[in-house]
Parts: C-alpha cells; structure tokens; sequence
C-alpha cells in the first residue's frame, strides 16, 4: 500500500464530488481490489467516505466533513503558511506538519505560484543566531507534556542566581522577545509562574498526569506599566554603536553632537538590566544626567577595574 496514493485519493475525493472505483483504478494503474482496499484503509483513519452503486455512482467524501476549498482566499492561504511555516521550524511535531500538509492541499493549482511568492515575502525564523542547545530538545519536550498533562520536573536559575527545583503543571509555551518561556502552576510557589527555558536544565516529563485547573495567562503586555515607571536619561553616544542603541529608543531621541556624537533621551529603570545594557556599550556611551545615575555608572565601572587590577 503505497502512502501517496492514498494521500492522492483523499485530495481528489476532497476536489470532487464522486468519482467512480474503475476511475481511480485507471487513473493510478491499479487494480480495483486494490481501490477498495485503499479506500478501507482511508475509512479507518477517519475519514468517513461513502459508495454509491448504479450509473453515476462511486466514491465520495461525506459532504458534513468536506470543507469547501473557495472558503480560504490567496491571502488567507498565504497567512496560514506563512504562520505554520515559521512555527515547524522550531517546533517539530506529526501535528504541526499535518496541518502544513493540509493547508497546502486547499491551495489551487492556478493559484500555486502565486501563494509561494506571497509567502516568501516574508521569512519568519523564530530559531536563535546562537545560544543555549537546551531550547529545541525542550520545546519538544514540554509541547509533548502539554498534550498529555503531565508534569515537569527541572532546575531553575531564579533572581540573582538563586538555583531551585521546580515540579510544573505546563499550561503555555510563550514566544515573547524572541525568548521561549513556559506558563504553568509551580507547586513550590503555589502559583502560575512564567518559566524562562533558556534558565532551565535537567528537564524532565514526569509520569504523573494532573487535572488541569483554571488557567492563568501570563501577563505579558507592559506597555502602560513601562510608560508609569521608566523615565528619560541623557546619554551621549559614538556614531558606532547608533545601531544597538537603536534597539531601544526611536530616531526622534537622537540629537547630533557634533560630526561623530549623539545626545540621546534614553529610556531607562533604576535596576540591574538597564544598568548593564548602559555598560555594555563601553567607552562609546557616557551618561550625561541624572546625575546619581551617573554617579552610580561611575561606581560600577570603578568595581570592573577593580576587579581587573586584583588579577
């Protein structure tokens, strides 16, 4: 029994409305015992085909499962691709590549070409430049304890570096940022926790199965929380970190000072994030005002040569 005969079957049961035994006998140079046993074999995947006898009569997928193929446009078919596309690429699974399957079978023949060219418009590549190899072994791993209900086990580099052991009831996989994090309930902590994968080690799917309780979603949009806490710094940068600086405020924040300098409004919070993102633009970057901040930058910097001169 050949697999792509079959798929072949399904796509022409799903493009037409009847076609006789003896038609696809032909058309796959085939006998028709071996038809009837390829369409047995399609009934008992699922997909409920019916026979009709007499003249007109034939194979046909039942009309309440059929989906009519003119209900998706170019461009829906276009977005569907695109978006399942970008996720296969990270997480690999039968389900996910069924369902690329499926929608490239409603894409029309005449309309091929112009569904590829619409999807290469954009490339989606969710996969990191580099980084911790952990992230694709676990994603799998924790996709396949979603689908069971099962529970995870695995170490935690919390704040501060404080390492803990934390056993997870996984609710969510959450793309933010270009960074992998899991929403579930922590049994430690009593409460829906947002998991950051990169942190993780030792992961492990336990057998225990848990009965899902109310899902929490992660709060994931601080737009108005940024807006209340964060204030502008001035900050005078070299032309050549322009580009990284730019990660962070908007052509509007740049002022030029003179042929090779800018004086930036950067947005900034008083913690230890922000203080290293200011650092790790070395010598290129100066902060200007306010002045504890500056004060502060000049501590930091003194314990780095510090901690070098001791060496």
């Amino acid at each position: 029994m050949k697999i792509d005969r079959l798929v072949s079957i399904i796509m022409i049961l799903l493009d037409k409305e009847r076609i006789s035994a003896q038609a696809l006998a032909d058309m796959f140079e085939v006998s028709l015992r071996t038809i009837y046993r390829d369409i047995d074999a399609i009934n008992m995947a699922g997909i409920p085909i019916r026979s009709t006898s007499g003249v007109g009569g034939g194979f046909e997928i039942m009309q309440q499962y059929k989906i009519d193929k003119k209900v998706f446009s170019t461009a829906d078919l276009s977005a569907l691709l695109m978006g399942l596309s970008s996720l296969s690429g990270m997480i690999r699974g039968d389900e996910l590549a069924h369902a690329l399957a499926k929608v490239k079978s409603f894409v029309p023949v005449d309309s091929a070409k112009d569904v590829e060219l619409k999807v290469n418009q954009i490339r989606i590549d969710l996969s990191p430049w580099r980084g911790n190899s952990n992230i694709q072994p676990y994603l799998e791993m924790i996709q396949a304890a979603l689908q069971e209900n099962k529970l995870l086990t695995f170490k935690y580099i919390a704040h501060h570096g404080n390492r803990t052991v934390r056993t997870v009831e996984p609710y969510q996989l959450v793309l933010k940022n270009s960074h992998w994090y899991l929403q579930g309930y922590c049994h430690q902590r009593n409460d829906f926790r947002l998991f950051r994968l990169s942190r993780m080690s030792k992961l492990q799917i336990e057998e225990e199965i848990f009965t899902p309780r109310d899902f929490q979603k992660p709060q994931l949009d601080f737009d108005d929380i940024w807006e209340t806490m964060h204030t502008k710094i001035k900050i005078r940068i070299h032309k050549s970190v322009m580009d990284r600086v730019l990660d962070f405020s908007s052509y509007e924040d740049f002022s030029p000072d003179g042929e090779e300098h800018y004086i930036v409004d950067f947005p900034f919070l008083e913690n230890e994030y922000h203080y290293d993102i200011l650092l790790s633009f070395g010598n290129k970057c100066e902060c200007l005002e306010p002045l504890h901040i500056r004060a502060e930058m000049k501590r930091r910097i003194h314990d780095i040569a510090v901690l070098y001169e001791n060496k």
